[in-house]
């Protein structure tokens, strides 16, 4: 299991501020309890071993080999901005090389299990109904996704999918390592601009971004800094908002993908219902719910990558430490050009 550099706190102390914080604010989240108290969330996970909470042992991948076992469930991915919630079967799972696929109609997601360090079942029987869940975390105890069961008829198969991976579990806490501080970027000036922009205008594949940004040592937001001309196009942060307003009003599909460590989650499809609720904007449909904190949108831009299908144009949100918060695209498959709407879309965005 990882260490941590340095020890959490004393684990009775935790759980005690832990307890003063939910008396104070009964709906604050775990996620949002463990900012607070300087930990991680599965650190508070660990706190309830035995009492609604198991870990789960065993390999990772085949665990999640078999959730398509659990029916109908809630997928949900997230990072610091931003929460895809995706409700459907787990459907034609496989691992591979060095990732899996789910590619269901309703749930999509790419795993990258290496990323993955521990899960945990986590039972809430306050919720009414019960609530039961699957959450998988990498090392530094961070979510990297969550499986919530929606079909109750299947409890059954929740309790034998658990029993399959809670044996011979370690006695004692799990501690996890802390996050790496962010690695500082590369001077501009120590760039092959010329490269790396040939490099980006020879793309044949979406995909090719993220290796050509690793040869050229470039930063995600570095990289839409030195694009070739017309390829990366910064504009207002409220053009989020907008693009989901013009998908909603123009009743064409959007794809949506979110990250967090080890997965990515994909929707595609239209959004209807649209709010605001404090700092967050939301797509609140009946099995696609999407949440982004407004307020942490510290640029966006509208990207334009070659592949053998022709120009792929995408709407990208990053935060103030240069973290992809979400990606945006008019839905398409292999082989299809982008849909005109959404095109006429970005370019009423970048106007």
């Amino acid at each position: 299991m990882p260490t941590q550099t340095a020890p959490i706190a004393d684990p009775d102390t935790l759980a005690a501020q832990w307890t003063d914080l939910l008396e104070a604010e009964p709906k604050l989240r775990i996620r949002d309890a463990a900012e607070r108290l300087g930990v991680s969330e599965a650190n508070l996970l660990e706190l309830s071993l035995e009492k609604g909470v198991t870990r789960l042992t065993g390999s990772l991948t085949d665990l999640f080999a078999r959730v398509g076992e659990l029916g109908r469930c809630m997928a949900l991915t997230r990072n610091q901005a931003a929460v895809h919630e995706r409700t459907g079967e787990y459907e034609e799972i496989s691992f591979g090389g060095h990732g899996g696929l789910v590619l269901g109609p309703d749930i999509d997601l790419r795993l990258f299990p290496k990323k993955w360090a521990t899960a945990y079942a986590v039972i809430d029987e306050d919720a009414k109904p019960t609530r039961r869940s699957l959450q998988f975390f990498d090392k530094n105890g961070i979510a990297a996704h969550k499986i919530y069961l929606r079909d109750e008829e299947k409890a059954e198969a929740f309790t034998s999918l658990v029993s399959d991976f809670s044996e011979g579990d370690a006695a004692g806490l799990t501690y996890f390592e802390a996050p790496e501080a962010p690695k500082e970027e590369k001077p501009d000036q120590e760039i092959d601009v010329a490269g790396f922009q040939e490099a980006w205008l020879g793309m044949k594949d979406t995909h090719d971004f993220f290796m050509i940004c690793h040869k050229y040592g470039v930063s995600r937001t570095q990289a839409l800094r030195l694009a070739p001309e017309d390829h990366a196009l910064e504009v207002s942060n409220d053009s989020f908002r907008r693009a989901l307003e013009g998908a909603r009003d123009g009743e064409f599909p959007i794809m949506v993908f979110v990250s967090s460590p080890g997965v990515i989650q994909i929707h595609t499809g239209p959004v209807k219902k649209l709010m605001e609720y404090g700092d967050w904007y939301n797509v609140m449909d009946p099995d696609f719910n999407l949440h982004v904190r407004e307020t942490a949108i510290a640029s966006t831009w509208i990207v334009r990558k070659p592949t053998k299908d022709g120009i792929v144009t995408s709407l990208e949100l990053f935060d103030d430490k240069g973290e992809n918060i979400l990606l945006m695209f008019g839905a398409r498959k292999p082989g299809k050009p982008e849909l005109t709407e959404w095109l006429e879309l970005t370019e009423a965005l970048i106007g």
